[in-house]
């Protein structure tokens, strides 16, 4: 059973996040080797799963954010289906400058463009969600996104309440975002 060999449900590991849980007075741990920021937390809590206690896995974020990170996967597509030689940024690589790629620039200005137009459309709309991975490496794996402005403590302790209570009540209204909105025009 893969759940065995998970350390997320293995008791040593739940009672060592428990203790650093306690000592921290806090229902969750942030992960601090992940950078966390107005509307994004990456961090871990015990819950129950099928019966069992596990260490939850969980990234939150922003319906904003999600809805800007889907805006640019569907400009992505249309750059890739436009530009048959468009590769996809890898991110975390360290761009040197040696290796500068001349359709660089159209490739960019292509993406802007889409972006805005998809947002005038509203094609792109996204709603809260919490998406579980059983199969992770590490516990159950939560995927959330709600509708808030920023993901503070109060946020992330009410999540992790409402969720290990069962009482987690997600807004099912689908919303979309422009840019413009964040920058206060």
């Amino acid at each position: 059973m893969k759940n065995e060999q998970n350390k997320g449900f293995q008791q040593p590991t739940i009672d060592e996040y428990k203790a650093k849980m306690s000592a921290k007075g806090s229902s969750y741990l942030l992960d601090e080797s992940d950078e966390q920021t107005d509307e994004y937390a990456h961090f871990y809590f015990i819950g129950v799963h099928e019966g069992r206690e596990v260490i939850y896995d969980a990234a939150l974020y922003t319906l904003r954010l999600h809805h800007e990170s889907e805006l640019y996967e569907a400009a992505e597509k249309k750059a890739a289906k436009h530009f048959p030689t468009y590769k996809k940024v890898v991110y975390g690589e360290e761009n040197t400058g040696d290796e500068t790629n001349p359709m660089e620039e159209e490739i960019g200005l292509f993406l802007a463009e889409v972006i805005m137009e998809l947002e005038e459309e509203e094609t792109i709309k996204v709603k809260e969600h919490v998406d579980q991975d059983i199969h992770a490496d590490f516990g159950v794996s939560l995927d959330v996104g709600l509708h808030v402005d920023t993901v503070t403590p109060s946020i992330i302790a009410r999540f992790v309440q409402d969720f290990n209570a069962d009482n987690l009540s997600l807004d099912e209204t689908l919303y979309s975002f422009q840019t413009s909105d964040q920058d206060g025009e």
